[in-house]
Parts: C-alpha cells; structure tokens; sequence
C-alpha cells in the first residue's frame, strides 16, 4: 500500500510561512511581515516557548500578558454585565462584578482551557486568542461567570435539593444528565456524599438531604474538573437569552420541611 504524501512535505519554505501567516489578522500580518530579523528571532523564541510550556503555564503567562487589557474591554459591555447582576440577583449569589473579581475569572477562564486541552489539546491556544482579539468572546466572559456561579451554587446543594431543581426545569432530562449526574458523580468519587444502602429499598436516606462541605478552592476545582469551559458557558448564556432557560424557586428548592421523611 503506496501511502499518501503529506501535501506540505514538498512545499517551499516561504509558501508554509505565507500560508501559517494568511491566516492571521492583515494588520498583524503585515506587522509580523515587517519586522527586521533580530525581531523576528524574538517572536520565534517566544512561540518555541509557549510550545514548550505546560498548559498551567501557558495560561499564567496568558493571564500576566493580556489581563488589563481584556479586563478594560469586557468593562465596556454595560448592557450584558447588568444582566448577569440581576440574575446573580435573582439566585441570591453575593458575587459582586468588580475589577478584582474580573481578573480572578480570566485567569480562571485561562486554566479551565488549559484543563480542557487534555481532551482537545488542538483547541487551547486558539480559544485563548478569540478572547483576546474577538469582541464576541470578550463579552462571552460575564456568561461565563454566571455559568461558573451557577455550577457552583448547585455543587452546594443537597441530592434533595438536586431533585427540586431539576423536576423545575422543562427539559428535565437534560438538566438531569447535563449538570445534576455529573455533579452527583463528583460528590460521590471524591467522599462528599457517600450514599449508603442505594438499593435497599426502605434503608434510611439521610445521605439525600446532606450539605455538601466544599471549601471554596475545592469548590472551584472540582466544578472545573466536572465541565468544560463550553458547557459552564452555554449555561450562562442560556439563560441571558432565555429567562425560563433555569426555573429557580429559592423558597421551595431550599425548604427544609420535607427533609424529615428521610431521617
């Protein structure tokens, strides 16, 4: 069997160079054409650099690098930034949508991709470079947070409370396997919740109506460890675009009153 030569493997040096720099922006283009050969060694020991580096790495450097500039971007975004203060609002989530704040989740964002890169390793640097050179992903930060916000308050919650949320939402069956089995799964692998006596019909299920005890950085390691950057996302914007995209009842979800019929 004859195998099939790589289309690149004959082509010229300077057509690679050109076809790798077409499909950059033209204004960086045309810098990256510009500059002088000191330059241009520069450049070269930088990308030789973020090859080399592990994604934990990448995404500090990243972070370090494009922090204030991306910060004073997403800022300008006034109308999505008060919707996501009144959703945060409406799920009685404290978190305040200041510089600091904002700082903390780009650098989140950033390791969060570099956890997905071990599934689509292809896919982190370029999703780093839509946050820093597209205004759409830009603004795709404060969905994000919400998103984020939003896996982490049902972290908190009881499989009771689990059970509440989902039966509220209109497409049970997502819900359930999208967020509520993953998180359950978590709970249980790493002795949050330890279910006893699943099967046995009339065991006690005092584990159902367990808190779970997280610290906040567990917290937020696990959630990143659960879900991707995309599914934490489309949550968050889900629910920009559609209000009923996550029925919430705060009174009924955390009502203790039916807890006692599993004591």
């Amino acid at each position: 069997m004859v195998r099939q030569a790589d289309d690149n493997a004959f082509m010229p040096e300077a057509s690679v160079s050109e076809s790798i720099l077409s499909k950059l922006p033209s204004e960086a283009k045309k810098w990256a054409e510009s500059l002088p050969w000191v330059q241009r060694r520069y450049v070269l020991s930088l990308c030789h650099l973020m090859c080399a580096a592990t994604p934990e790495t990448r995404a500090e450097f990243l972070d370090d690098y494009t922090a204030d500039g991306i910060i004073s971007k997403v800022l300008t975004d006034r109308d999505t930034k008060q919707k996501v203060k009144e959703y945060l609002k409406k799920f009685r989530l404290n978190t305040e949508l200041n510089e600091w704040l904002l700082r903390g989740y780009i650098k989140q964002f950033y390791i969060h991709s570099a956890q997905d890169v071990r599934r689509q390793p292809e896919l982190y640097l370029e999703s780093a470079l839509r946050l820093v050179m597209s205004t759409e992903e830009r603004n795709n930060v404060f969905t994000y947070i919400l998103g984020f916000e939003l896996i982490k308050m049902m972290f908190r919650m009881s499989w009771f409370q689990h059970e509440k949320t989902y039966r509220l939402q209109r497409n049970q069956e997502e819900f359930l396997h999208t967020y509520i089995k993953p998180i359950q799964y978590t709970h249980k692998i790493n002795k949050i919740i330890v279910p006893r006596d699943e099967r046995l019909f009339f065991a006690r299920r005092d584990y159902f109506i367990q808190s779970p005890v997280i610290s906040e950085k567990k917290l937020v390691e696990l959630a990143i460890a659960t879900f991707t950057t995309e599914i934490t996302t489309t949550l968050g914007f889900s629910l920009i675009r559609h209000s009923d995209a996550f029925v919430f009842d705060y009174d009924y979800i955390f009502d203790t009153e039916q807890e006692a019929i599993f004591l």
